[in-house]
């Protein structure tokens, strides 16, 4: 029996993984919660084979991505699926990089999440294609590359930040600041910040903030 624990801030949706997983014979949910500390005592207590991991977990709370990284640092961790709405590039670098085995969507089939969860459970990687094509697209030799950094800028720009507030944020310089600037706008084909902000939406490199 593979044991697993939902992480997802909406109780429907708790209530209806929990009923599609539990029709599986091998599957079983045994444990919830909505946020970092309700994660970490779930983990704590029920030892699941698979933690599988919205995102987005409400205003107030750490994003999935670092409950994934807290997730993965206890003893004996389990495996981390990540199942979200977002197919963003950073959110999929973030989540990766922090200790998740696998991204899917949440518009998947169910016989792909049920196939995500076993596959997890057994120690081995699982991505929704378009995750695939979007960290294929990013080792392709030749291809436009934005680096961490720059998507850090990005999704300050998206919030509307001027450069003195982004150097503060990012605990960097004003000028550090442009010259990330600079190479963003010409890795983008853009010249302003709106444009910069609008490619980086459009190629799902970062969420749109709408």
């Amino acid at each position: 029996m593979i044991r697993i624990v939902l992480v997802d801030d909406h109780p429907v949706v708790r209530a209806g993984l929990r009923a599609l997983i539990e029709s599986q014979d091998d599957l079983s949910v045994v444990g919830e919660a909505e946020g970092m500390d309700a994660a970490l005592a779930a983990v704590h207590a029920h030892r699941p084979d698979v933690v599988l991991m919205d995102l987005s977990l409400g205003a107030g709370q750490p994003g999935g991505a670092a409950v994934t990284a807290a997730v993965r640092a206890l003893p004996q961790s389990p495996e981390v699926l990540v199942l979200t709405t977002y197919d963003t590039e950073s959110d999929i670098l973030r989540a990766l990089e922090a200790g998740a085995r696998g991204y899917l969507l949440k518009d998947a089939p169910p016989d792909e999440l049920f196939a995500g969860v076993r596959a997890t459970a057994r120690g081995e990687t699982v991505l929704a294609p378009s995750v695939a094509a979007t960290l294929v697209r990013r080792t392709t030799p030749g291809a436009t590359t934005i680096t961490e950094r720059e998507v850090e800028v990005l999704e300050l720009l998206s919030r509307g930040l001027g450069n003195k507030e982004m150097a503060r944020e990012l605990f960097v310089s004003e000028a550090t600041v442009k010259s990330h600037l600079s190479h963003i706008y010409t890795k983008l084909g853009v010249d302003t910040r709106a444009g910069a902000v609008a490619a980086a939406i459009e190629q799902r490199i970062i969420r749109s903030s709408m």
